[in-house]
């Protein structure tokens, strides 16, 4: 464990944390299989096709990250051991985890399953200072669920988040409000939020490199390089982050993905694979009240050429079957395709909820049919399982979990 802040430093001006917790889905595993303690692994399905969920420290030194093929993982390191993802569990320590957090405070923020914004400003006075806060926080977690996991606290979002990164892995970072700017002009460019790769080679090419040569560029100037990037990243350059810790997030988007263990050019098989994404998807849609306005086709292909189509509807839906037929007539309207696909998705984005307003009315029923249908699957799936019962053009033996995982809404932990 690590602890870093700035001696003599009052803290309680910093009241904002970001917990993160350290190579979640790996951690969990530990839990079940002391043996992994100390060795390369990683959490993906076993495909080269698939891609890393989450990669332990030792396994990281090798130059393994998440998001990686595990095939590019395997070339890295080895000797890593792979472990079938169980995201069922996952979902129920994170479900434990964010429990701990509401007990500190209200104003918790979930960003991804393992991570979380926590104002503790009215828990000062109950608690002790942030530091304290923090510290009891990351104890509790360790001690009730056998999980390491960093914190950085800040006056803000921005600066908290950052801080967690440069405390990993199991520390906790300290950046008191009146430092904020020193901290922050110590830095790269990168960061930033909103600084990628793009954006780092723009400001290269005008010799900014570093936070503190970003801040003392004019905002005007900054806007002329990068629009309006430009005056939000020179905002953050001197730590200007008004954004509050908000407890309830409107979920942008929900989706799922699959990438093929071999590369796929049969529309059959693609068009089925978007009636398993769909009924994936509208699931999720359903367990969390809401409808979809807009449907998004994503394909890419064997050279790793990425596009993505989408389509607007007047009302929004849930059902499975509105949302395969028109990503199956997304997926027509491409023509011939230059080569086999790699992965196909599907995501719903437009996001509504259920608030019980009318619905347009048809002489045509199938639509509400399948809804009912669709809701019924829904029962039976959470008391028998999702294998129990399911379309029949999705049986056979053609059931299997996805190489990549569902996609998470804004984002996926791990």
């Amino acid at each position: 464990m690590q602890e870093r802040g700035r001696a003599g430093a009052s803290t309680r001006g910093s009241v904002i944390l970001h917990v993160d917790m350290d190579a979640f889905y790996v951690s969990v595993e530990e839990l079940d299989d002391p043996s992994l303690r100390g060795r390369e692994v990683l959490v993906a399905h076993h495909s080269p096709r698939s891609v890393v969920l989450s990669a332990s420290y030792e396994a990281r030194a090798y130059g393994v990250r998440s998001a990686m093929p595990v095939g590019a993982a395997l070339r890295l390191c080895p000797q890593v051991r792979i472990v079938e993802p169980s995201m069922e569990k996952y979902r129920r320590m994170s479900t434990a985890v964010m429990g701990v957090f509401t007990q500190m405070t209200d104003l918790v923020e979930q960003v991804s399953v393992d991570e979380a914004f926590l104002d503790v400003g009215g828990a000062v006075r109950r608690l002790g200072e942030p530091l304290q806060i923090g510290r009891l926080l990351r104890e509790r977690i360790r001690r009730e669920l056998g999980l390491p996991a960093t914190v950085g606290i800040a006056g803000s979002k921005f600066v908290a988040k950052i801080a967690s990164t440069r405390a990993k892995p199991d520390g906790l970072l300290v950046i008191p409000a009146e430092h904020t700017v020193a901290f922050l002009h110590s830095l790269p460019v990168t960061a930033l939020w909103g600084v990628g790769e793009k954006t780092r080679r723009v400001l290269a090419r005008a010799g900014i490199s570093t936070v503190a040569q970003l801040a003392a560029t004019p905002v005007g100037t900054m806007r002329r390089m990068l629009g309006a990037t430009g005056e939000h990243v020179h905002r953050l350059a001197w730590g200007i982050d008004p954004r509050p810790v908000t407890p309830v997030r409107i979920e942008k988007s929900i989706g799922a993905e699959e990438t093929f263990a071999e590369d796929v050019a049969d529309d059959v098989r693609l068009e089925a694979e978007l009636l398993r994404l769909a009924h994936r998807t509208a699931a999720r849609l359903r367990g969390a009240g809401l409808r979809s306005r807009t449907v998004s086709l994503k394909l890419r292909y064997a050279d790793f050429t990425t596009l993505t189509r989408s389509h607007s509807m007047a009302e929004g839906v849930d059902s499975a079957a509105r949302l395969h037929a028109v990503a199956v007539a997304l997926l027509r309207a491409l023509g011939p395709r230059p080569m086999a696909v790699r992965l196909i998705g599907l995501r719903t984005e437009s996001l509504t909820g259920e608030t019980g307003a009318a619905e347009q009315l048809s002489i045509d029923r199938r639509e509400n049919n399948w809804r009912r249908a669709e809701r019924t699957l829904d029962d039976v799936h959470r008391r028998f399982g999702a294998a129990a019962v399911g379309p029949a053009r999705l049986m056979g033996g053609q059931a299997r979990p996805p190489a990549s995982g569902d996609g998470a809404p804004n984002g996926l932990g791990g």
